[in-house]
């Protein structure tokens, strides 16, 4: 492990780190298609939903033209084109809103707020996520992460793993990159956090894409820190 003595803020990714999205969906939207009568292989919708979500964001960065689109939106247009794949009959735009919406609902790891509330007590802590600002904000009331402030890829019209996402954190936060702690489940987000100065931890989530899980059962990197949980990541940051 790295000297961390210069560490005063973590970001923290939050689909799949913070969060477990499959299970939340999955469980909200059973319960919401029986209460609406209407049958769909919710679990196979929500793991296509989840498959086009980083081509939605590449379909962003490659026409800047066009500007930024936050995620919402992103994920409104791709549940438009799953519905009809999936030829899931009867939903209104009400329906579809509530269904967007539920990934304002996600509930999180049981580690998460235990492990989030003591490394608060030393640290500056915010999510880091490509999660829009009301996304991240209703997640926060929803779930109790107990978050100093709320950034978002949103706030630098760039998602990740976007330099300006990373670089961007550390000068709101008034910090030197190298002040800045990137904690994820993903080896990936973490490498670019790292090519940009900022200090990493890695914490494993091997369950967050159930059955598809590919990657991520491990550290793959030179990480600063690698816990099981953020009750470790806590340890070891004297929390």
């Amino acid at each position: 492990m790295s000297d961390l003595s210069t560490v005063k803020a973590l970001v923290f990714d939050v689909f799949g780190t913070v969060v477990d999205w499959r299970t939340s969906l999955i469980t909200d939207f059973m319960w919401w298609g029986k209460q609406r009568g209407i049958a769909a292989d919710w679990t196979a919708l929500v793991d296509g939903w989840r498959g086009v979500y980083v081509a939605s964001m590449d379909d962003v960065r490659k026409h800047p033209e066009r500007g930024y689109v936050m995620l919402d939106d992103l994920h409104r247009r791709s549940l438009e084109k799953l519905v009809e794949k999936f030829a899931i009959k009867g939903l209104t735009d009400a329906d579809l809103d509530y269904l967007t919406k539920g990934w304002h609902r996600l509930h999180p790891w049981p580690d998460s707020v235990a492990g989030l509330t003591r490394l608060k007590s030393k640290f500056v802590i915010s999510p880091l996520s490509n999660g829009n600002v009301a996304l991240l904000t209703n997640m926060a009331k929803f779930a109790g992460l107990p978050w100093d402030l709320v950034m978002s890829a949103e706030l630098f019209e760039h998602y990740k793993p976007d330099p300006e996402t990373y670089l961007g954190a550390a000068r709101l936060l008034g910090l030197k990159p190298g002040e800045v702690m990137m904690v994820a489940a993903h080896n990936g987000d973490l490498l670019a956090a790292q090519k940009n100065g900022l200090k990493t931890a890695f914490v494993a989530r091997p369950t967050e894409y159930g059955p598809l899980q590919k990657v991520d059962f491990d550290a793959t990197g030179k990480w600063d820190i690698v816990a099981k949980d953020f009750g470790g990541i806590a340890d070891k940051l004297g929390c």
